[in-house]
């Protein structure tokens, strides 16, 4: 299990082949990558964090994750700081025996960044800046699990 959190751009091809390369205990990976979405009134997302209590927080529910489904690898990468249109947020790889609980495992963890990660979004335009306020989507999305 690997948790990280950076400021610095990550690669993505390069995270999912060391995810994955030689890995003989597994029958499935599922990867996802969230993006900056492109907006017109966006310049720039800028993302904070409490450093040590993101990582555990990130860290229980990876473990909670593996407990739920039968993994045997998690991956989670999340920036923080300043991000544009375009660029990757967050990535998330799991590892399974089996293709179902590595998707329900991944989707799990998705929602779970998107509502109660803490992070905290600010998005910065040409009208200034404003936080980012959580959806009802997002938590009716985590409701399910």
């Amino acid at each position: 299990m690997r948790i990280v959190v950076q400021e610095a751009p990550f690669d993505y091809g390069a995270e999912c082949d060391g995810f994955a390369t030689g890995r003989t205990d597994v029958g499935a990976v599922v990867t996802f990558a969230g993006l900056v979405r492109s907006d017109a009134d966006l310049d720039r997302m800028e993302i904070e964090h409490y450093p040590g209590m993101t990582e555990s927080a990130l860290t229980a529910i990876a473990e909670e994750a593996a407990r739920r489904w039968s993994l045997q690898d998690v991956l989670v990468i999340h920036r923080v700081g300043p991000m544009r249109p375009g660029e990757r947020i967050m990535m998330v790889a799991t590892a399974a025996p089996h293709r179902r609980d590595a998707f329900e495992a991944a989707d799990y963890l998705m929602d779970y960044l998107k509502s109660r990660a803490p992070f905290w979004k600010k998005e910065h335009g040409p009208q200034g800046e404003s936080w980012v306020e959580a959806k009802a989507t997002d938590e009716d999305a985590l409701s399910r699990w």
